[in-house]
């Protein structure tokens, strides 16, 4: 090693050099990225046509069945249809217990169980207490078809669309967000007390973004939430010690003018409300949902700096799908009775798309080269923009997505349709 590059290195600190970046990553000044809620891969795009390429439920030689009690596994079927409601009744079940039965047909797995994705339908009657109401039970595997959800639809097929992206584990909101912002949920597999009392103590984005000189903002939408989910970026100790949330955190208002007066900061983090009106968590109404993704892209697309901005849209976890989940590096641990998940496993596949008129039209992305894409994913990306450090060994396990950003610029729609059933003018706020 030269004498310049050692000293080049111990002038570093703790964060990575910044590294020459590729053509089309030279575009993106600013990234936007929004969080949505609880669907799956195969509910909300699994019956998009656009592309025979999707890995989804459509053209498939074989439906996407369950069998209807999974003690019963030859007995009668119960299979996905093209008919989800606008409005689900029922959450599907999140808990890492929850997501066991659905993956594995059992609560307590043995790690040479396979992964099947059959128990959806029992543990929703299981859940909800439906005794044996299969119509309902069914609808944790239904799917949506293009013209019910014509944004979500002309976004992937105008942009690009992941079909094998998964949550970070098979488990709730806040720890799948907590993954989203900081590599990890330091443990936590359920929505519990940290997330809410800001002491998570590890370093988040956020932190990392404020240290390196980069500028961030959290917009929450946080009408309607009872008891109120605290925005991702409060989930973390630094965050509420340093007045954060003075100083970088605003109501989904101030992302609209923000957005119309070119002033977005370079890293842009979205909160929709949770969960009745926006978020698509049951029982949003999906049509409200894709009328809030509506908004949310014109603003950037008819602001000032779209020439220069990624646009992430992504959902924390999961309703029904037939993809299984992928390993992951062990992380933590968290005690469930006399079962121990360890972090050692991603969750369930969910949409996730890439906008920006630096990417190519209508691309469904698989699986990267060495392993699936995943929240994390992500991080991974914004450490390869900025020239950052990994902020877990969970991030630097996961593949970027670099790759899809072009040096071509496309044009693109100014406006989506809207959702059908919900007016226009209620697009961007909820009540």
């Amino acid at each position: 090693m030269t004498l310049s590059l050692a000293l080049l290195t111990l002038g570093l600190g703790l964060e990575a050099a910044a590294r020459p970046l590729s053509a089309g990553m030279q575009n993106i000044k600013n990234v936007v990225v929004l969080v949505q809620e609880n669907r799956s891969f195969d509910t909300l795009v699994g019956g998009l046509t656009y592309n025979d390429d999707i890995d989804g439920l459509v053209g498939r030689d074989t439906p996407f069945c369950n069998p209807a009690n999974i003690s019963q596994p030859d007995g009668k079927q119960i299979c996905g249809k093209p008919t989800a409601n606008n409005i689900a009744k029922d959450d599907p079940d999140h808990t890492i217990w929850g997501g066991n039965m659905q993956v594995f047909g059992k609560y307590l797995p043995n790690s040479d169980d396979e992964s099947t994705m059959k128990g959806f339908v029992t543990e929703q009657d299981t859940y909800y207490s439906l005794g044996g109401n299969l119509l309902e039970a069914s609808e944790v595997i239904n799917y949506y078809t293009p013209d019910q959800v014509p944004v979500t639809n002309a976004i992937a097929e105008n942009f690009v669309l992941f079909d094998r992206w998964f949550a970070s584990i098979p488990g709730p909101t806040d720890p799948n967000r907590a993954y989203l912002t900081s590599g990890t949920s330091h443990g936590q597999g359920g929505n519990t007390d940290p997330f809410y009392d800001s002491t998570l103590p590890q370093k988040s984005i956020f932190q990392q973004l404020s240290e390196n000189n980069i500028t961030w903002m959290n917009y929450e939408n946080s009408t309607s939430s009872n008891p109120p989910f605290a925005p991702d970026s409060m989930f973390y100790k630094w965050t509420k010690e340093n007045g954060k949330d003075k100083t970088n955190v605003f109501p989904i208002e101030r992302f609209y003018s923000d957005a119309k007066a070119g002033k977005l900061p370079q890293f842009t983090w979205i909160n929709p409300e949770c969960c009745e009106f926006m978020s698509m968590h049951p029982k949003s109404p999906i049509n409200m949902g894709e009328n809030f993704m509506k908004g949310v892209y014109e603003a950037i697309r008819n602001s000032p700096q779209w020439n220069e901005t990624l646009f992430i849209v992504t959902w924390d976890e999961h309703g029904g799908d037939d993809i299984t989940w992928s390993e992951a590096p062990s992380k933590d641990g968290t005690g469930l009775g006399n079962y121990t998940f360890n972090f050692d496993r991603l969750g369930i596949r969910v949409p996730t798309m890439l906008i920006s008129p630096w990417v190519e039209k209508g691309v469904v992305e698989h699986k990267a080269s060495k392993n699936d894409y995943t929240h994390t994913s992500i991080l991974t990306f914004v450490s390869e923009l900025w020239g950052l450090d990994p902020l877990t060994p969970r991030v630097e396990w996961s593949p970027s997505f670099s790759n899809l950003i072009t040096n071509k610029y496309r044009d693109s729609p100014a406006k989506l349709p809207n959702a059908a059933g919900y007016p226009l003018k209620h697009q961007l706020h909820s009540h």
